[in-house]
């Protein structure tokens, strides 16, 4: 255990409700106001600062200066308080301006705009993220990340207004979708989320690359991040396919 661990073990410890309630002291959480967008905006920053896995109701009330047992009047359970930061995270598209509900200058427009709010949500929360991908969707065929019916639904209004029939509607979510998840969970474990079975390789680790000379020469150029580049490109390549689907349907 980390000395960061130890250290919110020790301070959870030592806030005991029950004992503070026998003695006749205020409960911390009736000095703190407590709501449950700012337990989440708090599980969000715990998150960016110590890592998803590390986050449980009670470091998180540690964190906010309460007893675990307060935290249950705004989020129900853990899985409760998961689901909320997801909703947040999507949520977070409606700050950005360049991003709009409804093609103005054509579908692709619309399209590029929405992918790279997504891609700004990911940079902004990378640790926090993959919960976009792992967490279950408001209904089982929703797909991330656009892990919200309201999102969905301005996505194919806005392509059956530029005249994509229901099929390539559908078609074209269904390729969206995949190419911002996969694009952008890779993306966001080159900057350090936990992705498990597709966590990368720290760049400090010692393995030989003598036998593998060729990797080893070429390393420099493999190292090198050109995430933006390779973002931008597939996402042209990507409406490039949905505008010959559109041809199709």
């Amino acid at each position: 255990m980390t000395d960061s661990a130890n250290s919110d073990t020790d301070q959870a410890d030592s806030l005991d409700a029950d004992l503070d309630a026998i003695n006749g002291r205020e409960l911390p959480s009736a000095q703190i106001p407590l709501s449950r967008e700012r337990i989440v905006q708090t599980a969000i920053s715990y998150i960016s600062d110590h890592g998803l896995a590390s986050l449980s109701m009670r470091r998180l009330a540690t964190t906010l200066g309460v007893e675990a047992m307060s935290l249950y009047r705004y989020v129900v359970s853990r899985d409760d308080l998961l689901d909320a930061i997801v909703e947040d995270l999507v949520e977070e598209m409606d700050s950005y301006p360049d991003v709009i509900t409804a093609p103005d200058h054509g579908w692709q427009d619309f399209l590029q705009r929405l992918a790279h709010g997504v891609r700004k949500v990911a940079l902004a929360h990378p640790a926090a993220f993959p919960l976009i991908a792992s967490r279950p969707a408001e209904a089982p065929w929703l797909r991330p990340p656009l892990r919200s019916l309201r999102w969905v639904e301005f996505f194919l209004n806005g392509l059956e207004q530029e005249g994509f029939s229901n099929q390539a509607a559908a078609a074209a979510y269904r390729a969206f979708t995949s190419f911002l998840l996969g694009h952008l969970l890779l993306e966001v474990a080159s900057h350090g989320a936990d992705l498990g079975p597709l966590d990368v390789i720290d760049d400090d680790h010692n393995d030989s690359l003598d036998a593998y000379p060729t990797v080893e020469r070429l390393s420099p150029l493999l190292r090198e991040d050109h995430s933006a580049a390779e973002f931008e490109e597939s996402l042209e390549n990507l409406l490039d396919r949905i505008a010959l689907i559109k041809s199709e349907n």
